[in-house]
């Protein structure tokens, strides 16, 4: 992997990682520099998510402090300058997921565009 795609793969796990982690999700405004415009998400539960109820859900503390996600076997890849695609595994109190993400450049920064959590039993 170059340097180039490194830095990128790192600038995307930085913000996954920040997205999970309660003091960012507390804030919508901090949630939002994170999230691109056109984001969209189909959830562990089978829901589609976009920006608007992703908000709801993360400020009304989805992720408690107490108990923040476990996340393992992170691992990504630059599909092309600027896309970078995610994935991992998560374990939020429990409910356990393998979580993948796309983050893309934007001009103010690295922004998840789309995410994906499937349950495992």
């Amino acid at each position: 992997m170059t340097d180039e795609n490194e830095r990128a793969v790192q600038a995307a796990v930085d913000g996954e990682m920040r997205l999970l982690d309660p003091e960012v999700r507390a804030f919508p405004a901090r949630v939002l520099e994170l999230l691109d415009p056109e984001f969209t998400e189909i959830g562990a539960s089978g829901r589609r998510w976009d920006v608007g109820s992703i908000l709801t859900v993360t400020s009304g503390g989805s992720v408690s402090p107490e108990s923040p996600v476990k996340v393992s076997e992170m691992s990504g890849v630059v599909l092309a300058p600027g896309v970078v695609h995610l994935t991992y595994f998560a374990d939020n109190q429990g409910r356990r997921a393998w979580r993948s993400s796309l983050w893309r450049l934007t001009e103010t920064g690295w922004r998840m565009y789309f995410h994906q959590g499937t349950l495992v039993g």
